[in-house]
């Protein structure tokens, strides 16, 4: 699993830091967590291409947060067979775009389908073969959502000694046991999975919440995760403009991250004053005495998380 910071700015793009955006890879898919204002430039400039991008998933219609979806939808439109695309948000995601496409008139050759969050649509906002995407309702100034990003289960370690005590030959029925199929012997027996296999083995799982103040959906979705891109807005000697604006300084999100048993936590959508390298350490260094693997993001970085075992 891949992680791919194109911004890690707020409030407006500026010329040295990029919005915040966060591309998720899985085998090839992607998965993508805001689009502000120029973020189909950071995508090219990480060179990720476009036709893997399975879902946008969109935390509030705030500008800085979904100006640039227009024109990651037009992007992909540029592609030869660019597959479907789902778009998640709160109320109002898919009639934002609605209008935009009566105003602007741009052409889309593929299907998107939207989901909007309501109060009895359960916690799991999408599922494919590969990933679940779980969201809830954060604390700030207007509707927000943030989102949780969890690999499936992969089958436990096969067991060699045991397919060759069952006389499972080894090659292609091997193969197939470890993808969760049974297989028939030449003799007729039957051997299932679990006789050759390990106890299932956890996926990895990020969690994205930026525009918010410390919440008991936020610590849930943060729960355990691998990595957690969390609102670092302010330093915290800003605390009460942070509250007031609805959002966490950088020893609000560690703090609620190690609570949380997060493993490692990326500081995100920072604010447009802090541009100096001076400024940027204290706000990691504040951060940092209340979780151990705490960083601030970096625009155009990559993250890998690799597998737990």
């Amino acid at each position: 699993m891949e992680c791919f910071l194109l911004g890690s700015g707020g409030m407006m793009p500026m010329p040295y830091r990029f919005l915040t955006s966060l591309v998720v890879r899985v085998e090839g898919a992607m998965y993508m967590f805001d689009a502000g204002e120029g973020t189909q430039v950071a995508l090219k400039k990480m060179a990720l291409g476009i036709k893997g991008l399975r879902v946008i998933a969109i935390t509030h219609l705030h500008g800085d947060h979904c100006l640039g979806l227009p024109g990651i939808l037009m992007m992909k439109a540029q592609v030869q067979d660019p597959g479907p695309l789902v778009v998640l948000g709160p109320a109002g995601t898919e009639g934002f775009v609605a209008s935009l496409r009566a105003s602007l008139g741009f052409h889309l050759n593929y299907p998107i389908e939207f989901v909007e969050w309501t109060d009895s649509g359960g916690e799991e906002a999408y599922a494919d073969d590969r990933i679940s995407i779980f969201w809830a309702p954060l604390v700030h100034t207007t509707f927000c959502l943030g989102y949780r990003l969890e690999e499936h289960p992969r089958p436990g370690k096969f067991l060699v000694e045991r397919a060759r005590r069952l006389r499972v030959p080894e090659g292609p029925l091997w193969g197939r046991l470890q993808r969760g199929e049974e297989v028939i012997l030449a003799d007729g027996t039957k051997v299932v999975p679990s006789q050759v296999l390990g106890p299932p083995r956890r996926g990895r799982s990020v969690c994205f919440a930026v525009d918010t103040r410390p919440c008991k959906a936020l610590y849930k979705l943060c729960k355990k995760v691998d990595m957690a891109f969390l609102d670092g807005m302010f330093h915290p000697e800003h605390e009460e403009e942070a509250r007031e604006k609805g959002h966490m300084t950088s020893s609000d999100a560690s703090r609620v991250a190690a609570r949380a048993g997060a493993s490692r936590v990326i500081l995100v959508h920072l604010s447009p004053r802090y541009k100096d390298e001076g400024e940027i350490r204290e706000i990691q260094k504040a951060a940092s005495e209340r979780h151990g693997s705490v960083e601030v993001g970096r625009d155009l970085t990559q993250y890998t998380i690799p597998l737990p075992d």
